[in-house]
């Protein structure tokens, strides 16, 4: 029988004290897995929430003339669900997931500032917390959207402590967000192991540096908008000129155009990583790939003012070239992600089936998101629920696909243990047919002319049967989503009573560092008894089983040939 030394015991540590244990020494780890897994977590117990609130939304806009919630209710409720996915839940995960596997997949034994991407952490946290506290307010939350443009966000429209919590809680979170990119960046920059030339950096790695890129050049923009409009509602003269309405949405598009991308680009990696492993295939087109997020990291700073073509305040012609450009890298990575999966050996396991759909699902938002870019589409189709669908195509059947990739994926080296097949494959469909019965019938209200942010409309309106079926979707997410967390919560409960089946450290057969050690890792990576293999590409641990195949075949010609 062992027992564990006390936390101030300084024996067997080299003379540092022992860290603390339980919930104390999570909250407090300067290990970057856990700092990882705290982000992530957060993040998925944000993203359950903020599902809640679009499933009231879906009930209220089932049918014509409904009163399931009060309009200023609705318009918190849109408002908060569309904050808390874009600054709480899909950018957070995505960094979250730097944290844990950029170390990993490195070679690295930590993070670069570990202190500092703890307090990243906790910024993030409180953020959310300050922003969800605006319910409990006299006024309720904060009800101008997402972007909160003013006039209407300052103190004389959007009265109450809730709208001043929903600005202190985003610029919280945001810098905790930038301070957690930065030390990704630092990490994968400065902290590579030996061999580990930029070139043979994982797809997701490279993904992380693009990500990361765009996290400290465009975030900062919008923690300038939210203090002009923290002034402004202190001072509503401030807003009185339509420059400075202008201004601030030049400010938070520059912000608002490049996080979609750090909300896919990590996703959509992982979907590559997946795709070469089941595949039983290196990455098609790797070097392109590299390349084709660099530029398409530096051409998404460039494309804000297509959202504003119809404020009669953006250079239409400049903004629409540069949105049409996107097309050229972002054609690259999905080239490379069908060369990846032609001629392979395609294994259909759950996180397979979530990267193959992320493929077409993600493309109709891709597409939609040229034409929303085109000026003389846009004028028809602004503020209606063709763009609605179009963001959410991006963000769920696109993110959310590659998001569920990722932890059906890296969830044995986290734990030791794999999620449920059956339970992960019912999973998989009730979100194929919940994202398409849900969001695709909104590009036909968009067109027919439903404005968005509205809290009910008219039978005469010809939009009933389509709302319908949209929140009937909507049903079907919300029980899939539900066999997900069941599946998660009934795994780790196997793992914690030690009833888990071990799966291995590296059941996939995967590529990639992160894979060589232990499941899961221990403290520092990667143990002294267990050297890192090689690393002789961006697939080392695929090279060296082709090298032990190679030497396979050629011993018993050698055998042979010494006999002789």
């Amino acid at each position: 029988m062992t027992v564990a030394p006390p936390a101030d015991s300084t024996e067997h540590t080299g003379g540092r004290p022992v860290a603390p244990s339980g919930w104390l020494g999570w909250v407090t780890s300067t290990d970057h897995k856990r700092i990882g897994l705290l982000t992530a977590g957060t993040s998925l117990v944000m993203f359950l929430l903020m599902g809640v609130l679009a499933l009231l939304m879906r009930s209220q806009l089932a049918q014509p003339d409904l009163h399931v919630v009060n309009p200023d209710t609705f318009s918190q409720l849109f408002t908060i669900h569309g904050s808390g996915m874009i600054y709480m839940v899909f950018s957070p995960f995505a960094l979250g997931m730097g944290i844990y596997l950029v170390p990993l997949q490195i070679g690295a034994p930590g993070i670069a500032a570990p202190r500092l991407t703890l307090l990243g952490y906790w910024l993030y946290v409180l953020g959310a917390l300050l922003m969800l506290s605006g319910f409990a307010t006299p006024n309720g939350a904060h009800a101008s959207g997402w972007f909160s443009y003013p006039p209407l966000a300052d103190k004389a429209h959007s009265p109450g402590i809730g709208s001043d919590l929903w600005i202190a809680g985003v610029l919280l979170a945001t810098t905790g967000v930038i301070i957690m990119g930065w030390t990704v960046l630092w990490t994968v920059l400065r902290r590579r192991s030996r061999g580990m030339t930029m070139l043979r950096l994982p797809v997701f790695c490279w993904s992380m540096i693009a990500s990361c890129l765009m996290v400290i050049g465009a975030f900062p923009a919008l923690l300038a908008a939210l203090g002009l409009l923290a002034v402004g509602r202190a001072d509503a003269s401030v807003f009185a000129s339509n420059t400075w309405n202008i201004g601030y949405q030049h400010l938070f598009w520059f912000y608002g155009h490049p996080v979609v991308y750090v909300m896919f680009f990590p996703y959509l990696a992982a979907v590559a990583e997946v795709l070469a492993v089941f595949s039983g295939r290196r990455f098609f087109g790797y070097k392109g790939t590299a390349l084709s997020l660099l530029v398409f990291a530096a051409l998404s700073m460039s494309v804000w003012g297509h959202h504003m073509f119809t404020t009669g305040q953006a250079a239409n012609d400049y903004y629409s070239l540069t949105s049409i450009a996107l097309l050229v890298p972002a054609g690259v990575e999905y080239f490379g992600m069908v060369g990846t999966i032609l001629g392979g050996r395609i294994r259909f396991r759950t996180p397979m089936l979530f990267a193959l759909a992320f493929i077409p699902q993600f493309l109709i938002g891709g597409v939609t998101g040229i034409m929303v870019g085109t000026p003389v589409i846009d004028y028809h189709v602004t503020d209606s629920y063709f763009v609605v669908a179009h963001l959410h195509y991006v963000l769920f059947a696109g993110s959310a696909f590659g998001l569920f990739a990722a932890v059906y994926y890296w969830f044995p080296k986290v734990t030791g243990a794999m999620l449920d097949e059956r339970l992960g494959r019912l999973h998989f469909w009730l979100l194929v047919i919940g994202t398409n019965l849900t969001f695709l019938p909104m590009f036909g209200l968009g067109y027919l002319g439903m404005p968005r942010r509205v809290a009910t409309y008219a039978t005469f309106d010809g939009f009933a049967w389509l709302n319908l079926l949209a929140s009937i979707g909507a049903g079907f997410l919300a029980v899939g989503i539900s066999v997900f967390v069941v599946n998660v919560l009934w795994t780790l409960r196997t793992v914690a009573l030690g009833r888990a089946e071990n799966a291995g450290d590296n059941p996939w057969r995967a590529h990639t560092l992160e894979w060589a050690t232990s499941s899961p890792p221990p403290r520092l990576n990667f143990a002294a008894d267990r050297p890192l293999p090689p690393v002789t590409s961006f697939a080392p641990l695929l090279d060296l089983r082709e090298r032990q195949a190679d030497r396979a075949v050629t011993a018993p010609g050698q055998e042979e040939a010494s006999g002789s």
